[in-house]
C-alpha cells in the first residue's frame, strides 16, 4: 500500500481538485485507490460536504462516509473552531483507524488535509500531525497568485522540518490575471527541490465540477513513493 497527503499553500487553492485528479490518474494506471478527507467543514444545500462527495465518487474502493471523513462539521470555518462549536474534541487516533481501514482495501490512499498545512487540528496539534502520524509523503498544491512563492517555500520548509518528504507539487492556476505566471512557475521549479506533478489550468466557475483529464503525471509520484 502506498499513500500521500495533499496539502495547500492556503485554503481555497484547489486541494480537492488535485486530490480527485490524483485519484483518477492512479485509477487509470490500474491501482485500487481510496480517497480520504479526515476533516471537512461546511455543509451544502443537500446536507453533505461537497469535497467529501467528490472524493468518494472518484475512488474505486468503496468506503462508508464516516471512514472517508471521520469528522464533518456544518460550519464553514477553521476545523478546530468548527469542532469546538460542535462540542467535538478531534483525535488523531480516530483518523488513523479510518486510514488503516482504507489501507487494508486499497493500493493507494490519497488523503486531503483541510486548510493549510499548519491550520490547527485540535488544541495541541495541527493538521500536520496527520501526515506525521501516518508517515505519509506530502503533495503540495500551490495556488498560483501573487504571494504564492513565499507561501510555497514556507510550507515546503515546514513539511521537511517535520521529517516528511515533499513528494511533489502541483501548480493550480487560481488567478487567470496573475502577472508573470511563467516566471513564478520557473521560480517554483528552481526553489522547491521536488518534482512538479503538473500544472492545473484556470477553470473559471467550473472549477468545482470540471476535471482536466491527464492533467497530472503520477509517474514521478509513484517513483518517489517507492523510494521512501
Amino acid at each position: 500500500m502506498k499513500g500521500c497527503f495533499v496539502t495547500g499553500t492556503d485554503t481555497g487553492v484547489g486541494k480537492t481538485l488535485v486530490t480527485v485528479a490524483l485519484i483518477e490518474a492512479l485509477k487509470q494506471a490500474g491501482y485500487r485507490v481510496a480517497g480520504m478527507k479526515p476533516v471537512a467543514a461546511g455543509i451544502d444545500e443537500t446536507g453533505e460536504n461537497e469535497d467529501v462527495v467528490r472524493i468518494r465518487l472518484a475512488a474505486n474502493v468503496t468506503a462508508p462516509v464516516d471512514t472517508v471523513s471521520p469528522y464533518r462539521f456544518g460550519l464553514f470555518t477553521a476545523p478546530h473552531i468548527a469542532a469546538s462549536m460542535a462540542g467535538v474534541q478531534m483525535q488523531i487516533e480516530v483518523v488513523a483507524d479510518a486510514y488503516k481501514w482504507l489501507a487494508h482495501r486499497a493500493e493507494w490512499v490519497v488523503v486531503e488535509g483541510a486548510g493549510g498545512f499548519l491550520v490547527p487540528f485540535n488544541e495541541k496539534q495541527g493538521m500536520d500531525a496527520i501526515p506525521v502520524h501516518l508517515q505519509l509523503p506530502v503533495v503540495l498544491v500551490v495556488g498560483m497568485r501573487l504571494g504564492c512563492l513565499n507561501h510555497a517555500l514556507l510550507t515546503a520548509e515546514a513539511i521537511r522540518a517535520r521529517g516528511l518528504a515533499l513528494a511533489g507539487w502541483v501548480a493550480n492556476c487560481i488567478d487567470p490575471d496573475m502577472a508573470a505566471f511563467e516566471e513564478n512557475l520557473q521560480t517554483l521549479h528552481a526553489s522547491l527541490a521536488a518534482p512538479c506533478l503538473g500544472v492545473m489550468p484556470w477553470l473559471g466557475n467550473q472549477a468545482a465540477k470540471t476535471l482536466p483529464l491527464n492533467s497530472l503525471s503520477i509517474d514521478k509520484l509513484v517513483n518517489q513513493n517507492t523510494q521512501l
